[in-house]
């Protein structure tokens, strides 16, 4: 693989992979407070998933940038500042209630279903063996929050309207985990990633049929839609939490 295209690869992979680590973060903080005991621990064991999954993304931008004195995994999580994390900003928002939580976690399920099968069609085969593992994990949390969120849409008033509110906030920033990188056609022309804008369309006209079936009405796309290099105070404080044992004791093994 050419240099350069080793590092537009590598800029791809470090943006999934902080989808994955703060989107697990924020599920995390569920962890003994969802509403009924096996969904605690189902929603833990799914962020734990996610974070299972930013590890290896991580290990392949390492891998890509170790010739030019790429960091390791431990590295990009711990001692990054914000500006320098590439992460949708849907993903680092406070966790709201339930139904929010839930549809953000669907929709980044649904995201996965479509990214993967082209991911795992790479012609970079690390990633390719990457997102076969991760899709076969994926394919369970995909039925898990497809329920859930059928259930709080389809089930009392009020769980119908957290559901609404929650897809009014989050439709238009779920676009966002198919915006083009500046030099993603050249990976899409080398085989190694898919096209986003044929995704996008693809994901779109599932998602208005599943969430328009929930009874849910799907909001306008009104607005700017954030960079990757765009985020919010709230990945601030996220990473101030995440952070502060290993900034504490920087150099210490475990």
């Amino acid at each position: 693989m050419k240099p350069e295209v080793g590092q537009q690869l590598a800029a791809f992979l470090l943006g999934r992979a902080d989808d994955e680590l703060i989107l697990a973060h924020r599920n995390s903080e569920w962890t003994g407070h969802a509403p009924i005991l096996e969904e605690d621990i189902a929603f833990t064991n799914l962020a734990l998933d996610e974070m299972g999954h930013a590890q290896l993304l991580y290990g392949l931008f390492a891998q890509l940038t170790e010739q030019d004195g790429g960091q390791t995994p431990d590295q990009l999580i711990y001692f990054r500042e914000a500006p320098a994390f590439r992460n949708v900003q849907m993903a680092e928002l406070p966790k709201g209630d339930w139904a929010y939580s839930m549809l953000r976690q669907y929709l980044f399920d649904s995201v996965e279903a479509a990214w993967l099968p082209g991911l795992q069609a790479s012609a970079y085969r690390p990633l390719a063996e990457a997102a076969a593992k991760i899709a076969a994990e994926e394919r369970y949390h995909l039925r898990h929050t497809q329920a859930w969120v059928r259930r709080l849409a389809g089930g009392t008033e009020e769980s119908h309207r957290r559901m609404q509110a929650a897809l009014d906030r989050q439709w238009l920033l779920a676009q966002q985990w198919f915006q083009r990188l500046p030099d993603e056609d050249g990976l899409v022309a080398a085989g190694l990633i898919p096209d986003a804008g044929d995704l996008a369309a693809a994901w779109s006209q599932t998602q208005m049929a599943f969430l328009e079936g929930c009874g849910l009405t799907l909001p306008a796309l009104d607005g700017r839609l954030p960079t990757r290099q765009e985020h919010t105070e709230h990945l601030v404080d996220l990473l101030s939490e995440l952070q502060q044992v290993a900034r504490a004791h920087p150099g210490a093994e475990w």
